[in-house]
């Protein structure tokens, strides 16, 4: 048996289809959903990143801002941006690239962005929302792996499912946006003993350790579905969480990377602030 391949790349290119219609459809409505993206800095990967969402934005007809600012930008400078774009009704969605640099405080930049043009679904209003099962801009990753299960058919109410990392950004939100669609969720991370014993019981195993090769086919149900959210360069090239050849043997599915998860990531977001744009209008 080898499992099927859950390809994130050919699922996000037919949701931004729909997309690039359903943004056309606002136009005719003079609604245009614009993004706005800000990056302190000039990391590369990060850079590399955000030009990638301007150009999915593009691609599907919505407008779309980069500010670019100098790593030594001030907090109280970059609040008072912020406070500007929620002020700015011709902006839907506000994105401030994480990590900021240290003299500024991630959790104070989330927090100052309005619940209403919070797209990456981390304010806390947002995370409430979730947590409560109400309807709320998802984060971008989590919101992706549903949305990849659902479109693959797999069936979630009931299923127990296994999350390896407990971060802010995937491993909780995603085990609540399970929890919230019926299924029965063991959360694992760096102190958990024996591992392989939770992963071993996981009818959908979730791996965001960011620990190449954490993961092979000894630790995996046969059948089971693998979702690897790791993204590790190993001697120059992308690699897993997940071993995916030997993984590959046992699971009934799996997403490979690259091409797997990240593609969902920009996606959810480009959902997010259409969603936005409906919402400020009305729609």
């Amino acid at each position: 048996m080898s499992a099927e391949v859950i390809y994130g790349k050919q699922l996000a290119e037919d949701l931004r289809q729909e997309m690039k219609e359903e943004v056309s459809a606002l136009h005719t409505k003079d609604i245009r959903p614009k993004l706005v993206v800000v990056i302190l800095g000039e990391d590369p990967a990060s850079m590399s990143y955000v030009k990638g969402k301007q150009r999915a934005s593009e691609k599907i007809g919505m407008d779309s801002d980069l500010i670019e600012l100098p790593v030594e930008t001030s907090e109280r400078e970059l609040l008072d941006l912020i406070e500007k774009l929620n002020q700015d009704p011709t902006v839907h969605g506000i994105l401030v690239q994480l990590p900021v640099p240290d003299h500024i405080s991630d959790q104070k930049i989330i927090e100052a962005i309005h619940p209403e043009k919070d797209v990456d679904g981390f304010h806390p209003a947002n995370v409430g929302k979730m947590m409560t099962g109400q309807d709320t801009f998802f984060p971008c990753t989590p919101y992706g792996i549903l949305v990849m299960l659902k479109r693959a058919d797999i069936t979630l109410e009931g299923k127990h499912v296994v999350i390896i990392g407990r971060s802010n950004l995937v491993g909780k939100p995603v085990g609540q946006l399970l929890l919230n669609e019926n299924a029965t969720v063991t959360h694992c991370h760096s102190r958990t003993k024996n591992l392989q014993s939770h992963t071993k019981q996981a009818d959908i195993l979730i791996v965001a350790a960011g620990k190449p090769s954490l993961i092979s086919a000894e630790d995996i149900k046969e059948g089971a579905v693998v979702i690897d959210v790791g993204v590790n360069r190993v001697d120059g090239k992308l690699t897993g969480d997940v071993d995916f050849e030997s993984a590959k043997e046992v699971a009934s599915h799996i997403t490979p990377v690259p091409k797997g998860v990240g593609p969902m990531t920009i996606t959810m977001l480009l959902h997010n602030t259409i969603k936005a744009a409906k919402r400020i209008h009305n729609q």
